[in-house]
């Protein structure tokens, strides 16, 4: 595997798309859909436009679906939910197919829907996405965080960084796709036994503190709780 780490989908090389991304979205949308995944959602799909979101979920029955939206770490009005994974208990969201738009995390989807897998993944189920990897072993491997606005997020990429220090032999650095790569196992070496304390140090996580959201902030921390590996089935759409 040639992997890389990008730390927001506008970092990515134009004109480019790996055989596989997994997109990472820590605080909160990727912990967010793997939550909602393992608790038995149909599906997830995902929208960078709120408006789009509620034209194409209004074509299902109310009791079929559930909107999720945030901006800014706050619900947004016209939807059931916002992005807390603690929302996606079973039974909210069993058997429902869900419509989800974020600040940051569906941007980052959209940008790789194009490549031949998708992964959702969080520090709540990186060892099953590292297990998937290692089986499948893609040619080209892009970690793709989803960072704040445009901007690098610490979260985001000790997730990678947890991810690719699975992956990584520094003895062969063939597989070394760029620097981000070495930077982000770095990171997540200095922190793996600390994730909340760095959380809460990052931007978003006090952006969350200040909301109130610190049960958020302590389950996103935790490791490998899930062992689902949601991935996209149809452009957007992700199942596990």
């Amino acid at each position: 595997m040639k992997i890389s780490v990008y730390h927001t989908p506008e970092s990515t090389p134009d004109n480019c798309i790996p055989e596989c991304a997994v997109v990472i979205d820590v605080l909160r949308a990727t912990t967010t859909i793997v939550t909602a995944l393992n608790n038995g959602a149909k599906s997830v799909k995902a929208f960078s436009d709120i408006d789009l979101l509620l034209a194409e979920s209004d074509l299902l029955s109310s009791e079929s679906r559930l909107r999720l939206g945030e901006r800014g770490g706050k619900k947004v009005e016209s939807c059931d939910l916002g992005n807390s994974p603690l929302d996606c208990s079973s039974d909210i969201v069993k058997d429902k197919q869900l419509f989800i738009s974020t600040t940051n995390g569906t941007r980052s989807l959209q940008r790789v829907e194009s490549a031949k897998t998708v992964i959702a993944g969080a520090i709540i189920n990186y060892g099953a996405v590292v297990n998937y990897l290692k089986e499948h072993k893609p040619a080209t491997l892009w970690l793709l965080g989803s960072g704040w606005e445009g901007g690098y997020s610490l979260e985001d990429t000790v997730c990678a960084g947890a991810i690719a220090s699975e992956l990584v032999d520094f003895n062969d650095t063939d597989n070394i796709g760029n620097d981000e790569v070495v930077s982000a196992i770095a990171l997540y070496r200095q922190w793996k036994d600390n994730l909340l304390d760095l959380f809460s140090l990052s931007s978003h996580g006090q952006r969350l503190l200040k909301l109130n959201l610190d049960d958020d902030l302590k389950y996103c921390a935790q490791k490998n709780i899930v062992s689902s590996v949601p991935m996209q089935t149809e452009k957007g759409v992700l199942t596990i």
